[in-house]
């Protein structure tokens, strides 16, 4: 017979390239592979291991891999006799891949398909990377071919299939272990691509997962679990706990996606897609500043107002700054001088701020708005200048790990002026949903460059995480530094003063925020915070505070008491708004919002008569009557919801009345006509079993079972499917219940899927009403801030300070500082001290003493007083009058800063230099012991040309502290502008005279501090004292004090050889000379001075 015949008949004639494959095509190996995709199903999608059933599934791919082994045994003999080398058919592979003639692609075999399916679906199979890449080595390569007996012998398909295996699979392979992704591990990957800077919890049933990199880095932050699972390293969290593990992450400066499942499993089992891998989508993204959404708030129990109190606890302001450098000109670039731009944008408040400054080389303005702002995170384009860069590494090294500041860097392109004015064109043109947009523009536009390019940046930037809405309404936009609106405190005066934090933890206790700090809620903590950083400068908006604090402080009115009631116990209001705004509030959290600010409502209109006839003070009475009105649209969203559902989040009974949500009110009827005709079944299912009686129960969330006794079991029909049974009953569900069971929770998860979307409508309609719920908002915070103020005064004698504009001065009697007199207590008492600054009199006050003797602690008293007075606050004095400052600079301290690589004395004249351009004549200027890094000589030349300037040229009020006596001479120069004033002390002569061994022998004088602030001139600083206070070893304080004697007489002994030269050279005649010498006692220091002098012509000269 031909052979042509041949190969047309059955298997044993086929040619021998295609019996590897051919065999596959049987319907016993299609059977098989159906079986294997079938049982592998479920476990696929929960990509859950498959090592429980290798021994039967590895028989199963054999037989597929090894098709000769499913065949009679002497069938397989004859096949093992021929065999084919691995080489010829590498080369027979080559050729035809290489040949010129065209090779047409058939259809790839099914053996090939059905092997590719099976790993898929069972990718625990490891270690077939040689299958795949050689899938001929599984037949028997026993067989030889030799041109005379397969001439014809047809590559083509092979050749096809192994081309299209190889362009098909490499996406699904892993090229490490050489081993096929799971449909899971596919969906991550791609999900991965696409956010590859950010940590991605996969929501997979009822926990979310972490895989690969990301599982790594959770394991060791959140202290879990993590384990090899097919291809990646895995680590998973209880559904219920996504908000805790999220903000453990995000707190240590990760970027987290959260990605959901979109399907549920009702609604995928009536799809076209049932047997498909899951639908999921990152429906949010979380830093620090965009912890905003569900996800990250805990379910509030509304009944508990102690737990609401609790959960919702305030935490650090969370602004995103973004920074942008304008540095065109050339030189100033070099010089390191540069132009910034700043935009800050807070937005779980909506508060959005931004300022456009000149900044020299050192960065102190920049380093100022960092310090007052301390953002968490930071927007910064890939690459700054050097100098900037060193301050952002400086500060961010200063932070604690777990409050690092984070950094994102965007490309350079995103702060250009054309690519930024583009956007921020289309932003505001197209994309703000307000027919007001162009007019918002033009307000945008007339903004600095450099404002324009760190906005374009923050806009590109949030909307990855859908929040660009708070940037639609510019009006809201607030210039960070106003010097005409607030008192200038650049960053090193808020360091020294230790007006937000402490120097020595950096923790608020301590800080005059600390003091000052008494509100009773969130958002009236974040006001007095900006309070506290923004003095006022007009004296009228300072006396309107001061008389809202007085009245609250005297008035005997109840109505303060039952208004500073309604702010205990309030949950986070500023917040929970922005939530809402943004569409990422729960219903929970929607209804404790609402309510409690309908409730606000209701109990301060009801004492609008009160406010009106007892309250004096303008700006409480217009706060307090304001609120009421701006509130009003509240009630109505309040009466819409039912409050049980929102309290539990079922949002299919949400809404009380659906006239207004048609969708639900249809998909809700629809599901009732499918229970009524299940109800109207159970007439039938009792006729059927004979048991009239009969009723549908619920066990384990199965609805409608018909509950048959097993001794009547046989009155069941034959079509009904048993669901569960006992040893006394068996339960059943009919074909009609089955049928309508499965629409039904198909409607049910429809209805979940509509009420989703009509409470996101929902929300929108009462985002429309935000702003004036906003204002009402922060008219509470400044009523709590007044509050607070009110009880700092009650706290001590404190007085009211008198603020005059276009005044220059500064008179406190008997002040005290406002933290170590509440640090000290009751015990021991802070020891008051007197200020009389004025620019009419005495401006400059050089002080000296000696060390630890209290001179900087009343320096800082003075500008704290000066802070509080502008804040509008009492002050702890008897008496004060404060003229308005216009800027508080201070040079305190000794530290180095390896990070902008300046030494101690550097940072010191830096932020001199600083205060020399910035200061007024309405400034208070504080320098404590300028000079002292360098060498004596320099660091008096320095301080006394930096003072006389101040003196001379600035006229500002200075406090000046010195240790240098040569510096107190000024008050010689400037006697009506300049005095001199010491910190006063006792010596206790006699106990030094106690402790004196010998003659030889010297010991540190023994000092008593008086603390209090005294006319006159200290030649001496005691320092020796103080290394006494600190524990020095008694033998290196002996040596160093009679080293301190010997260089004191040896000083002593050239001024006084100076002051005889002075006097001798007055001399003119002989006679005086000799009456001068005999006037000198023997053995008085001047007679060692022995000039040489000579008359010639009646004349002396050297």
């Amino acid at each position: 017979m031909p052979r042509g015949r041949r190969r047309e008949q059955g298997g044993a004639g086929l040619p021998v390239l295609s019996r590897f494959f051919g065999v596959a095509g049987s319907g016993a190996t299609r059977h098989t592979a159906s079986e294997v995709s079938t049982k592998r199903r479920t476990s696929t999608e929960n990509n859950e291991p498959c090592e429980k059933k290798t021994k039967s599934l590895q028989r199963t791919m054999d037989d597929i891999y090894n098709p000769m082994k499913t065949r009679d045994k002497k069938e397989l003999l004859t096949y093992e006799k021929p065999r084919i080398c691995l080489q010829t058919l590498d080369r027979l592979r080559e050729f035809y891949s290489d040949s010129d003639q065209p090779c047409n692609r058939v259809q790839e075999d099914t053996l090939q398909e059905k092997q590719s399916l099976i790993l898929e679906k069972c990718p625990s199979i490891t270690g077939r990377s040689l299958e795949l890449k050689n899938p001929l080595q599984y037949g028997d390569t026993s067989l030889k071919v030799t041109q005379k007996e397969e001439p014809h012998c047809d590559l083509s398909q092979f050749s096809a299939s192994f081309r299209n295996y190889e362009t098909t699979s490499d996406i699904n392979l892993n090229k490490r272990t050489k081993t096929i992704y799971t449909p899971l591990e596919l969906q991550f990957i791609e999900m991965k691509k696409r956010y590859k800077d950010a940590i991605l919890c996969v929501e997979c049933g009822y926990k979310y997962r972490f895989f690969g990199e990301d599982a790594e880095i959770a394991a060791k932050e959140l202290n879990i679990y993590c384990h090899q699972d097919h291809n990646f390293m895995t680590a998973s969290i209880p559904t219920h706990r996504l908000f805790v593990h999220v903000r453990r992450l995000v707190a240590k400066g990760h970027k987290v996606g959260v990605i959901k499942q979109m399907e549920t499993a009702a609604l995928k089992a009536a799809g076209d897609s049932k047997s498909s891998l899951f639908n999921r989508k990152l429906t949010a993204l979380y830093t620090k500043s965009t912890l905003i959404g569900e996800d990250v708030n805990p379910l509030l129990k509304l009944d508990d107002s102690v737990d609401v109190e609790e959960i919702t606890t305030d935490i650090p302001d969370n602004y995103l700054l973004c920074i942008c450098e304008n540095g065109e000109n050339v030189k100033n670039r070099k010089k390191g001088d540069i132009v910034i731009g700043v935009m800050a944008i807070q937005p779980t408040t909506g508060e959005v701020v931004f300022d456009s400054f000149w900044d020299c080389a050192s960065r102190l303005e920049l380093e100022s708005r960092l310090l007052r702002l301390q953002p968490v995170e930071l927007i910064l384009p890939s690459s700054l200048s050097d100098q900037s860069e060193k301050l952002i590494n400086s500060v961010t090294s200063m932070r604690l790990r777990d409050d690092r500041i984070r950094i994102e860097r965007i490309e350079n392109y995103h702060f250009e002026y054309s690519h930024a004015f583009q956007l921020v064109t289309d932003f505001y043109a197209k994309e703000v949903p307000d027919i007001t947009g162009p007019q918002k523009l033009s307000v945008i536009l007339s903004l600095d460059k450099p404002i324009i390019c760190a906005l374009a940046a923050v806009i590109a930037y949030l909307k990855e995480f859908n929040l660009e809405k708070m940037l639609y309404n510019p009006s809201n936009f607030k210039q960070l530094s106003s010097e005409t609106e607030y008192m200038t405190i650049n960053g090193t005066t808020m360091k020294n003063l230790e007006i937000l934090q402490n120097q020595t933890d950096l923790k608020t206790k301590g800080s005059l925020l600390w003091v000052l700090d008494h509100t009773k809620t969130s958002f009236g903590r974040r006001r007095l915070k900006k309070w506290v950083i923004q003095p006022l400068m007009k004296s009228s908006e300072i006396n309107a505070r001061l008389d809202a604090v007085s009245e609250i402080l005297l008035s005997e009115s109840n109505v303060f008491g039952q208004i500073q009631n309604l702010l205990c116990k309030l949950p986070d209001l500023e917040r929970g708004l922005c939530s809402v705004f943004h569409k990422k509030c729960s219903t929970q959290e929607f209804f404790l919002i609402v309510s409690t600010l309908s409730r606000l409502d209701l109990e301060i209109q009801a004492l609008v008569p009160v406010i009106h006839s007892h309250v004096k003070s303008p700006l409480l009475q217009n706060a307090l009557l304001e609120i009421p009105e701006l509130l009003s649209p509240v009630k109505h969203y309040l009466k819409i919801l039912n409050e049980e559902a929102a309290k539990t989040g079922d949002k299919t009974q949400l809404f009380k009345d659906l006239t207004d949500f048609p969708v639900i009110r249809n998909k809700k009827e629809e599901i009732l006509d499918v229970l009524s005709k299940i109800q109207l079944h159970l007439l039938e299912i009792r006729e059927q079993i004979k048991n009239p009686s009969a009723e549908y129960v619920t066990v384990s969330g199965q609805e409608f079972l018909v509950e048959v006794k097993n001794s009547r079991i046989s009155s069941v029909p034959s079509n009904w499917v048993m669901v569960s049974s006992t040893k006394a009953v068996s339960r059943f569900h009919s074909p009609f219940i089955i049928e309508n069971y499965r629409h039904l929770n198909q409607l049910r998860e429809q209805l979940v899927l509509d009420c989703g979307a009509e409470w996101l409508r929902f929300l929108d309609h009462f985002s429309e009403h935000y702003h004036p719920v906003s204002k009402a908002i922060g008219h509470l915070a400044t009523i709590d801030c007044l509050f607070s103020l009110a009880q700092v005064a009650k706290q001590g004698d404190y007085c009211r300070p008198v603020v005059k504009d276009n005044q220059q001065e500064i008179i406190i009697k008997n002040g005290r500082h406002p933290v170590i007199d509440v640090l000290l207590g009751e015990q021991d008492q802070y020891v008051p001290n007197t200020t009389n600054l004025s620019r009419d009199g005495e401006r400059v006050m050089i002080i000296t003493g000696p060390n630890m003797g209290g001179k900087s602690s009343y320096i800082k008293q003075v500008a704290l007083i000066t802070v509080m007075a502008q804040i509008g606050s009492y002050v702890p004095a008897e008496e004060s009058t404060i003229g308005v400052v216009d800027g508080i600079f201070t040079r305190m301290g000794a530290a180095d800063n390896i990070y902008k690589g300046r030494s101690t004395f550097m940072e010191e004249l830096t932020d001199t230099a600083e205060i020399i351009r910035k200061a007024t004549s309405r400034s208070l200027v504080i320098l404590d012991e300028l000079g002292r890094g360098t060498s004596t000589h320099d660091g008096i030349a320095i301080a006394y040309a930096t003072l006389e300037h101040f003196i001379t040229d600035v006229e500002s009020l200075t406090l000046f502290v010195t240790h240098y006596p040569s510096v107190c001479e000024l008050e010689k120069a400037y006697p009506e502008k300049v005095g001199n004033y010491h910190m006063a002390f006792l010596v206790n002569e006699e106990e030094s005279a106690e402790q004196k061994g010998s003659e030889e022998e010297e010991n540190p004088e023994f000092i008593t501090f008086l603390y209090q602030i005294t006319k006159g001139v200290t030649a001496r600083s005691y320092g020796l004292n103080v290394a006494k206070l600190a524990d020095i070893p008694e033998e290196i304080l002996k040596k160093a004090a009679h080293k301190s004697k010997e260089l004191e007489r040896l000083v002593n002994m050239k001024r006084k050889k100076l002051k005889c030269f002075a006097e001798v050279w007055k001399i003119n005649d002989s006679q005086e000379l000799e009456k001068w010498r005999n006037m000198c006692e023997p053995g008085d220091e001047r007679t060692d001075f022995n000039p040489q002098i000579m008359l010639k012509d009646g004349k002396y000269c050297r």
